[in-house]
């Protein structure tokens, strides 16, 4: 009997309902060493009696209904403001490493290129964006060890940016959503689309398609 391939991917990481707890560290499943060693055991295994069949049904099934009053998201601390953006929006957590500064930059949205595990990736300022930059304070100085950077996007198009702090993955109803307040920065306005709470802090909901197009265009 050949063994059986353990697909926790689909049940409890980001193509299931998101529970597992190794998401807050790897972020996404194609990074975690679970999904690496399943990929190696499938590759290496003979296919079993009635594989096509048994996947050929399988594919035809209707799929079950997702959770559409859910949203699982990913948050982060810049400045005293608390973010948050859709967790497929994010590629991997990195440490936060030296950044080189291209010439002939001023805008101040692109911070130059950092190495994330020997690529180089344009690094960028979110909180510049946001009009979120603010002075450093000794408070900040003393909590350097837990600031990240946060790689987005997909393949030819990943960007990273650095964050003060990072929560991680939290899933929230959907009817906990609220409409942004008038009182928001101007600035950040535009790029939120709801807020929620959590942990007694809240949570500034961001358009990740408004927000990735932005920062897009400001690599050109």
């Amino acid at each position: 009997m050949p063994t059986r391939i353990m697909d926790c991917w689909n049940r409890i990481g980001v193509q299931g309902d998101g529970s597992c707890p190794q998401l807050e560290q790897y972020v996404h499943c194609r990074n975690c060493p679970v999904y690496a060693a399943a990929a190696v055991a499938l590759l290496d295994r003979a296919p079993p009696p009635g594989y096509l069949a048994d996947w050929t049904h399988h594919y035809a099934q209707e799929q079950a209904a997702e959770q559409v009053d859910v949203l699982s998201v990913f948050i982060f601390r810049i400045g005293v403001e608390w973010l948050a953006l859709p967790t497929p929006t994010f590629a991997e957590v990195a440490e936060l490493r030296s950044i080189h500064s291209l010439p002939n930059r001023r805008s101040g949205v692109v911070l130059g290129l950092t190495n994330v595990r020997g690529e180089l990736l344009v690094c960028v300022s979110l909180g510049t964006v946001l009009g979120l930059d603010t002075p450093e304070s000794n408070r900040d100085r003393q909590r350097i060890a837990q600031r990240r950077l946060l790689v987005i996007g997909g393949d030819g198009e990943r960007m990273a940016f650095p964050v003060d702090e990072v929560h991680g993955i939290h899933r929230i109803d959907l009817h906990d959503l609220k409409e942004v307040p008038g009182t928001v920065a101007r600035a950040t306005a535009p790029y939120s689309k709801a807020i929620f709470a959590w942990q007694q802090n809240t949570v500034g909901l961001l358009n990740e398609r408004l927000l990735l197009h932005t920062l897009s265009r400001s690599l050109g």
